[in-house]
């Protein structure tokens, strides 16, 4: 995989944007990259330095339509920290 497809989005968030004056930022991440490819996707795209990697699953929520119900996809999150001084220009103008 290659590191585009090991991120899939930034995650733009109240939460998330508390996080970034932490030097931490959110993404949505493909379901099977483990923490290394990660840190290397992130510092590939961003050019910036990773010294942490958090991983959760998030399971898909029962949602309903009318009289039909069904579950949102589960997927993976990532929180990642960067070295103290690296930044990342996406998340500023939000």
């Amino acid at each position: 995989m290659n590191a585009h497809q090991i991120i899939i989005r930034p995650l733009i968030t109240e939460k998330n944007t508390n996080l970034m004056s932490l030097n931490k930022y959110s993404f949505q991440v493909d379901r099977s990259a483990n923490k290394t490819q990660i840190r290397q996707a992130v510092e590939e795209i961003f050019n910036v330095t990773v010294t942490g990697v958090h991983t959760l699953n998030v399971r898909g929520k029962l949602r309903r339509r009318g009289n039909r119900f069904g579950y949102t996809s589960d997927w993976k999150k990532a929180i990642v920290t960067l070295a103290e001084g690296d930044r990342i220009e996406l998340f500023e103008g939000v």
